[in-house]
C-alpha cells in the first residue's frame, strides 16, 4: 500500500470507527443512532445560521490550538492557555468599554491588549522555566487559577460590584453585518479572518525565520543549541510569550466578537484545555490545527442539537463526541495496523 493511500485511509477509517462505536453506545443506552447523528449533522450544517455559528465556535479553538502547538514545537507544554485566554478576554473587553475611539484605532488596540495580556501571562512561567528551571506545567496550571480569580475581582471592580462589564463600544467590535446577513444573522464575526491569519503567522515564524529555527532547535535539544551559540533562556521565554499571545487573541474573539462583554466566571471556559486536544489532533502543525479545530468546534456546536432534536441526554452526547475524537486521535494505531496488513499481504505473495 502506498504512503499516499495510507494517509488517505487513516482519517477515513478513524472517523468511521468513531461513528460506529458512538452508534453502539447510543443503541445500548436505548437511543436511535440514526436520529442522533442526523441531529448532529443538522446542528453543524442544517442551515446558514448553524453553519455560521459552527464557524464562530471554531474561531477560539483555532487560536487556542495554535497557542498549545507553538509551545509544543518549542519543546514546552503550555497548559496555561486557559488562563491566558481569560486575561486576554478581560483585557480586550476592558479596552472596549473604557474608552471610545475611532474604529481604526480602537479595534486594533483592544486586540493588541488581549495579545499583550496573554503574552504577559505566558512570560511568567517562561521566565521561571528559563531562570530557575521550574517546570512550566506546574506554573501554568497555577496561573490558570490566578487568572480566573484575578479577572473576576477586576470585573467586579470595573463594574462597581456587578458580575459583568457593559457592552463594548461598536468601535471595538468584531461584528460584521455582512457575515451576519450571509449566515441568517448568526454571531459569525471577523475574528475567523484574524484566526486564519495567525495560522499563517505561526507557519512563517517557525518555518521562515531565524527565530523559528532557534525555537525548534531549543525544543529538540537545549544543550546542543547552547553549544551552537543560541540563547536558550531567551528562546524559552519568547516561546511562552508568543504562545500566550495566541491564547490572549482567543480571548479577544469572545470579548470583541461573540459576547461583546466579559462576565465573572464560576469556572473555566474549557476552550484552553480543549486547545491541547486540538493541537495534538493537528500534530502541532499550523495546517493540522485548522483541521483539528474544525473537527472539535463542529462536534462541540453540533452536539448541542442532539438533546433537543433526538432526545439524547447530554451525558451520552459527551461520551459519543469523546469517542469520535478518541478514534481520530488514534490514527497512529490505525496506520500501524494498515502497514502491518500490507506487509503480511506482500509476504503472502
Amino acid at each position: 500500500m502506498s504512503n499516499r493511500a495510507t494517509n488517505l485511509l487513516v482519517p477515513i477509517i478513524s472517523v468511521i470507527l468513531g461513528l460506529l462505536v458512538g452508534a453502539v453506545i447510543m443503541l445500548v443506552s436505548g437511543y436511535n443512532p440514526l436520529e442522533g447523528y442526523a441531529a448532529l449533522w443538522n446542528g453543524i450544517f442544517g442551515d446558514l445560521y448553524t453553519i455560521g455559528e459552527t464557524i464562530r465556535q471554531i474561531t477560539p479553538y483555532l487560536l487556542a490550538g495554535l497557542a498549545v502547538a507553538f509551545a509544543f514545537r518549542s519543546g514546552l507544554f503550555n497548559i496555561g492557555v486557559e488562563g491566558q485566554l481569560i486575561v486576554g478576554w478581560f483585557a480586550a473587553a476592558y479596552v472596549g468599554v473604557a474608552v471610545e475611539l475611532p474604529k481604526i484605532i480602537h479595534l486594533p488596540l483592544a486586540i493588541l491588549a488581549a495579545a499583550a495580556a496573554g503574552a504577559l501571562w505566558g512570560f511568567v512561567p517562561g521566565l521561571l522555566k528559563a531562570k530557575f528551571h521550574v517546570h512550566e506545567v506546574i506554573v501554568t496550571i497555577m496561573m490558570n487559577y490566578i487568572a480566573l480569580h484575578v479577572s473576576n475581582a477586576l470585573i467586579r471592580t470595573v463594574s462597581d460590584g456587578g458580575d459583568r462589564t457593559g457592552n463594548i463600544f461598536a468601535s471595538a467590535s468584531l461584528r460584521s453585518d455582512f457575515l451576519e446577513e450571509l449566515t441568517d444573522f448568526s454571531r459569525l464575526h471577523y475574528g475567523i479572518i484574524i484566526a486564519l491569519a495567525m495560522v499563517g503567522v505561526m507557519w512563517f515564524i517557525l518555518e521562515k525565520t531565524t527565530l523559528g529555527f532557534e525555537l525548534k532547535a531549543v525544543g529538540f535539544n537545549q544543550n546542543a543549541s547552547k553549544y551552537a551559540g543560541m540563547n536558550v533562556n531567551k528562546n524559552i521565554i519568547l516561546a511562552m510569550v508568543i504562545s500566550g499571545a495566541f491564547a490572549g487573541l482567543a480571548g479577544a474573539m469572545e470579548a470583541l466578537g461573540t459576547f461583546e462583554y466579559v462576565s465573572s466566571k464560576g469556572g473555566f471556559t474549557g476552550i484552553g484545555f480543549d486547545g491541547i486536544a486540538v493541537a495534538l489532533l493537528g500534530l502541532n502543525t499550523p495546517l493540522g490545527v485548522v483541521f483539528g479545530a474544525t473537527l472539535f468546534g463542529s462536534l462541540k456546536y453540533g452536539a448541542l442539537n442532539m438533546p433537543n432534536a433526538a432526545g439524547i441526554p447530554i451525558e451520552i452526547v459527551e461520551i459519543v463526541i469523546a469517542v469520535i475524537i478518541f478514534f481520530v486521535a488514534s490514527g497512529y494505531i490505525i496506520r500501524l495496523l494498515l502497514l502491518r496488513a500490507a506487509a503480511k499481504k506482500k509476504e503472502a505473495k
